[in-house]
C-alpha cells in the first residue's frame, strides 16, 4: 500500500498554517445560489459509481447543495490530499483511515464533530474509535473484521472436514491445509496467507499483547518472531506457497487465491468477501482466526473500515456536516453504498438494507453478530502509524526471502516502528 512518506509528512506540517478551506465563507462557495461541498475519496470503480449514486440522492434531498466528488485511486490518494490540504484547497470532507486519524487530528487538519453529527444510533463502542483525545474528529463508515475466510468446497473435495473455529488452533490450521495441498494435484494449496498488520494485531491479541501502547509499539521481540515462524511453517510445510507466489497475489482481492480457485483458505477483510466469492464463483464461507496454544481469545476485533472527517477550516461546515449526516444515518444512502465501505454501525439502516445486502454480505452481518461478546477494544494507532505497513512488510519479507535473521529482523522493526512513531 502507498503511504505518506517523509516528505509528504512534512507537508502535512504545514497544513495547519497554511489551509484556508475549500473555497469562500460562511456558506461560502456559492454558484448559482447553491453551496459547493468537495468530498474526497478513493477506491474503485465501482466505489465511484456508488458514490455518486449517493452524492446525487443526497442532492435531491438538499436542492441547496452541491456535492463536487473528489475521487482517486488508493495509490494517489493521500499524496493528493496532503498536496491539496498545504496549498489551502483541502476538502470539506475528507476520507481517511484508521492509520491516519491521529495524524490528521493532531496537525488541527480536521473539525471537532462532535454534537454536530447525529450519532445517537450509531454503534458508540465504535464510535469511539473515531475519537483522539477525546475530541470526535471521526465519524467511521462502517466496520470489518479480519476472519478466516473458507471454502468448504474445496476443503470437502480434498475428503475434509471444515474445523470448528471456537476450539481450532495454528497447528490444526496448518496441518488441514497441509493435506488439501497434497490432494490438490498441484492446482489447490491449503491456505494463502499475507502480511497485514491486522494479522499480526489478531495473533498478539492472543497472547495480551497490544500491537500499539503509550504511543509504541506494544509487541514484544518473541511474538513478532513466533509470528514469522507461523508464516515460515505455512510455506515449509506446503500448506501455502513461497513467498515469492505470495508477494505476487497476496495483495489484491482480484488475484487472491482464493478468487481463483486456487486456495481453501485466506484471511482478507470482511467486506472483501462478496469480491472474492464472486471471483471464486462459488460461496465462501467466515471462520474465527485460529488459535495459539492455551490462548482464551482468538483476537478478534472489528474495525472502521474508514471515516469520513470534516476539514476544520472549511467555510462551509453546516452543508458537510449535513451530508456526513446523511451517508451515516440515512437508508437511503445506506440502501445504495450498502456493505462497500464496511457493515454499517447504524443499528436502524442495517435494518432497513437487510434485504438488499449480497448473500456475502449476510454472513458478514451473521458472523459479526456471533463474535460480538468476544471482540477485542478498537485502538486508534498513534502518528506514524501510516508507515507501518510498509515498515512490517520490509522486516517480514527479509525473514521469509532469508535475507536477515528473525532476530535481528524484529530488533530492527521495533527500531524502525517507534522512531517513526516518535517523529
Amino acid at each position: 500500500m502507498k503511504i505518506i512518506k517523509a516528505a509528504t509528512a512534512i507537508t502535512l506540517l504545514a497544513i495547519s498554517a497554511t489551509a484556508c478551506g475549500s473555497g469562500g465563507g460562511g456558506e461560502a462557495g456559492e454558484s448559482g445560489g447553491k453551496t459547493k461541498v468537495v468530498f474526497s475519496y478513493w477506491g474503485s470503480d465501482a466505489r465511484q459509481k456508488l458514490t455518486e449514486s449517493a452524492i446525487a440522492a443526497f442532492e435531491k434531498k438538499n436542492p441547496t447543495i452541491d456535492i463536487e466528488g473528489d475521487f482517486s485511486d488508493w495509490d494517489s490518494y493521500y499524496e493528493k490530499l496532503a498536496t491539496k490540504s498545504a496549498a489551502g484547497d483541502a476538502p470539506d470532507v475528507m476520507s481517511i483511515e484508521i492509520r491516519g486519524l491521529a495524524e490528521y487530528a493532531g496537525r488541527g487538519t480536521l473539525a471537532d464533530l462532535n454534537g454536530k453529527v447525529n450519532t445517537t444510533d450509531l454503534d458508540q463502542d465504535v464510535l469511539k474509535a473515531g475519537q483522539v483525545e477525546g475530541k470526535q474528529f471521526a465519524i467511521p463508515t462502517g466496520v470489518n473484521t479480519f476472519p478466516m475466510i473458507v471454502n468448504k468446497a474445496t476443503v470437502e473435495k480434498a475428503g475434509e472436514k471444515v474445523p470448528d473455529d471456537t476450539s481450532w488452533t495454528w497447528d490444526d490450521y496448518i496441518a488441514l491445509s497441509q493435506k488439501i495441498t497434497e490432494k490438490g494435484d498441484g492446482k489447490v494449496w491449503g491456505t494463502e496467507y499475507n502480511e497485514n498488520p491486522a494479522f499480526l494485531q489478531l495473533y498478539a491479541a492472543q497472547r495480551g499483547e497490544q500491537f500499539y501502547k503509550d504511543g509504541k509499539i506494544g509487541l514484544s521481540e518473541q511474538t513478532i518472531k513466533d509470528w514469522w515462524t507461523l508464516l515460515q511453517k505455512i510455506i515449509s510445510t506446503k500448506a501455502g506457497p513461497d513467498a515469492a507466489q505470495m508477494l505476487e497475489t497476496g495483495t489484491k482481492v482480484d488475484q487472491a487465491l482464493l478468487a481463483t480457485n486456487a486456495s481453501a483458505f485466506g484471511s482478507w477483510w470482511s467486506n472483501q468477501l462478496t469480491a472474492l466469492s464472486k471471483g471464486a464463483g462459488q460461496d465462501l464461507d467466515l471462520l474465527r482466526m485460529p488459535k495459539s496454544e492455551g490462548a482464551t481469545t482468538a483476537g478478534m476485533f472489528l474495525q472502521p473500515a474508514m471515516y469520513y472527517t470534516i476539514s476544520a477550516k472549511t467555510e462551509k461546515a453546516d452543508a458537510a456536516q449535513k451530508f456526513v449526516d446523511f451517508l451515516v444515518n440515512d437508508p437511503e444512502a445506506g440502501g445504495i453504498l450498502l456493505s462497500d465501505r464496511g457493515m454499517p454501525t447504524n443499528a436502524k439502516v442495517v435494518t432497513a438494507i437487510k434485504d438488499k445486502l449480497t448473500p456475502a454480505d449476510q454472513k458478514v452481518l451473521t458472523f459479526i453478530d456471533s463474535i460480538k461478546s468476544e471482540l477485542s477494544p478498537i485502538t486508534v494507532p498513534p502518528k506514524g502509524a501510516m508507515e507501518m505497513e510498509d515498515i512490517l512488510k520490509r522486516a517480514t519479507d527479509s525473514v521469509l526471502f532469508g535475507k536477515a535473521t528473525a532476530d535481528d529482523a524484529a530488533k530492527a522493526f521495533i527500531t524502525e516502528a517507534n522512531a517513526t512513531l516518535t517523529k
